[in-house]
């Protein structure tokens, strides 16, 4: 079988990370199908990981796509040398997001509702 599946994964890679040289792709076939293993630069798996794992997950669903038109089941794990133990580094903009919302929380105690309690609809 053509490496239709790896080329497709090194390409789509390359073309979001910062680090497109450190982009390394091994494939590996065995009785479950291909496994595809993705390594990339560690500041690069923020990208390829995407927002609550979106991006990972677009790129298993495509790869299925391929294998599926191919007859094969293809795989693929993210290395990760950090084995997924990665601080997270809130931004200021969430912080500010954060304290808005306390403080309107807090604006909503202090409003005075007695005059709805009279009101008969």
């Amino acid at each position: 079988m053509v490496e239709q599946d790896k080329e497709f994964l090194e390409m789509v890679v390359k073309s979001i990370v910062g680090n497109p040289n450190d982009v390394v792709v091994d494939r590996t076939i065995d009785e479950r199908g291909v496994l595809l293993t993705l390594k990339t630069n560690p500041a690069d798996m923020g990208y390829v990981i995407g927002r609550k794992g979106q991006t990972a997950q677009s790129i298993r669903t495509l790869l299925k796509i391929i294998g599926a038109k191919n007859n094969s089941r293809v795989n693929l794990k993210i290395y990760d040398p950090e084995g997924g133990n990665h601080v997270r580094h809130e931004s200021r903009d969430e912080d500010h997001r954060e304290n808005s919302s306390e403080s309107s929380q807090e604006n909503h105690e202090e409003i005075d509702t007695s005059a709805i309690d009279d009101l008969k609809i």
